[in-house]
């Protein structure tokens, strides 16, 4: 299979337009279309933070539920989002306060459009995708390797948090263990939620999350080519939100 798959978007609905073109996908029809047959991939965490989130609901929803030419899998932006969508009680912080500020500018016909949407792309959409034979797996925030197959709570909490110790950052984000370092499986696991500066490729397992939304870069990774395609984001850089390995 031949698949380009997209690092975190949150909302950078430019720089997903811009990238898609360097890929050579061709948007005449409205959608993302590539003329060799290749398909789309996203690690989720689609909304939040960018100023153009819904557009990119409604994006991903025509190409993933009605043209089916995406695979899409949540990240945990996307499952807080569904919780609100679905009236649970959230905290409208960590981004999704720009998320549900234009949602509530929209009039209630669009509203009930766009969530409806969201949430039957969320609820049709498994928590990590095994593609190509068991060679590649798109997860948001990664995957054990003993955990493929499962889709287990502890599961769950791993794909879209990762390998979280309960302690937090001082802005109040989880530490997280480089679960990557200890990865020894055959299958390619692609997937974002940690913002590097560049795509960061250990133990079989790339992570193309670049930041964008802080001012970093939009990737893609192309499969099986195994080559990383980026576009500069055109949001402020934020330093202190990319994460560096020693």
């Amino acid at each position: 299979m031949k698949i380009d798959i997209i690092g975190d978007i949150h909302g950078c609905y430019q720089e997903f337009v811009e990238l898609t073109n360097k890929l050579g996908y061709q948007w005449n029809s409205g959608l993302p279309i590539h003329k060799d047959g290749r398909i789309l991939g996203f690690v989720g965490d689609l909304t939040d933070r960018g100023p153009q989130s819904l557009q990119v609901i409604d994006t991903l929803y025509k190409l993933v539920m009605i043209a089916k030419k995406a695979y899409y899998c949540p990240g945990n932006h996307c499952n807080k989002l569904y919780r609100y969508f679905l009236g649970r009680k959230v905290q409208i912080t960590h981004g999704l306060e720009t998320t549900v500020a234009e949602y509530k500018a929209l009039s209630e016909q669009e509203q009930e459009r766009i969530k409806n949407q969201f949430i039957e792309l969320y609820e049709s959409s498994p928590l990590y995708h095994v593609l190509d034979g068991k060679k590649l797996v798109i997860a948001h925030a990664g995957i054990r390797q003993d955990y493929i197959g499962r889709h287990d709570k502890k599961v769950q909490t791993f794909v879209l948090y990762g390998d979280i110790t309960g302690e937090t950052n001082p802005d109040g984000s989880p530490v997280r263990r480089d679960w990557s370092q200890h990865y020894s499986g055959e299958a390619w696991i692609v997937y974002g939620h940690t913002p590097v500066k560049q795509p960061r490729t250990i133990n079989h397992t790339i992570n193309i999350d670049t930041g964008c939304v802080f001012g970093g870069q939009l990737t893609a990774l192309r499969y099986p080519e195994l080559e990383t395609v980026s576009v500069p984001s055109t949001m402020i850089y934020v330093e202190e939100k990319f994460r560096s390995f020693g």
